[in-house]
């Protein structure tokens, strides 16, 4: 054919594979026009028109409105210009709709009441200085004003969550889960009573602290044991017990005796909060850390075996 051939709207139907009524909507809206007119005025188009049909086609797939199809085909804007620009769009609805698939999960798993449901979702969409005043109020009501509080500078960034730019569903789930953990007033005291524990047995004049954690103690001597599957009612339990209870003393300058058990168990009640573990557990998902090794077993073999051996 010569590029003087003209189709008409049943034909050019037929090369395109759109419908006629579809032809002749566009044509309606001037995104594509028509050559000429037969005698009886019916509308006729050149041969470019299938290579102009075919792309609009090809943008309507991609979801593009016809304003911005008519720019194409106009050449008011490049394709280049238009696939970014419908890029970034489609990325911001994926964001959204990532988001609702979170707080509809979370919802479907927890049988939520409506308030709670309301929670879920204002938990997802906090914008990014949001969520770091939530993270904020809640380590200021764990450390403000603690002995020694500018030791605590490195404890509060070890603990504060950061959601990257473009988390997995997970890290959102895992963010929604660890700010509702940090609002739950009953955990906040809890991990409180940890931090005054803790900074009621720093000295005063020491630049840092130089007693190790009484938790890192029971895991390190208690972690291979409850490793092992040793009970603590089993005699193999005392050495691990008389281990425990010498290194504390000598770590806090106390008598091994009585009242130190009787302090260690305190201490240790005060940490066997599971939640203590769930928090760090989606903190390190949510920063993309290794997942921490849950403490609770061994902090709860350790009460375990302190109380049988004072109850003997």
């Amino acid at each position: 054919m010569d590029g003087g051939i003209l189709y008409s709207i049943g034909e050019l139907a037929q090369r395109t594979g759109l419908a006629v009524k579809t032809i002749r909507f566009y044509s309606d809206r001037g995104i594509v026009e028509p050559a000429g007119r037969t005698h009886a005025g019916y509308r006729l188009y050149a041969q470019e028109t299938v290579a102009r049909l075919a792309l609009v086609r090809t943008l309507r797939e991609l979801g593009l409105g016809l304003a911005m199809i008519r720019q194409v085909v106009d050449q008011e804007l490049t394709l280049s210009e238009v696939a970014a620009q419908h890029a970034a769009a489609l990325d911001a609805q994926i964001s959204i709709l990532r988001l609702r698939r979170v707080v509809l999960t979370a919802a479907a798993t927890r049988e939520p009441t409506p308030e709670e449901m309301e929670l879920i979702h204002q938990l997802a969409t906090l914008s990014e200085a949001e969520r770091r005043r939530l993270i904020d109020d809640f380590l200021n009501s764990v450390f403000d004003g603690l002995h020694r509080s500018s030791y605590y500078a490195a404890a509060r960034r070890s603990m504060t969550p950061e959601l990257p730019d473009s988390p997995t569903d997970e890290q959102i789930r895992a963010w929604v889960e660890l700010a509702e953990l940090s609002l739950d007033p009953d955990f906040r005291a809890s991990v409180r009573r940890l931090a005054e524990d803790y900074a009621a047995a720093l000295p005063d004049d020491a630049p840092t602290p130089p007693r190790p954690d009484m938790i890192a103690i029971v895991r390190d001597l208690v972690g291979p044991v409850v490793a092992r599957g040793i009970s603590p009612d089993s005699p193999l339990a005392d050495p691990v017990v008389a281990a425990l209870t010498a290194h504390c003393a000598l770590a806090h300058g106390r008598s091994d005796d009585a009242e130190l058990r009787r302090w260690l168990l305190r201490r240790l009640h005060a940490a066997s909060d599971p939640r203590r573990d769930q928090y760090l557990r989606l903190l390190a998902l949510i920063n993309d850390w290794p997942t921490p090794e849950r403490l609770a077993p061994v902090i709860d073999w350790a009460v375990a075996a302190l109380r049988m051996q004072a109850a003997r």
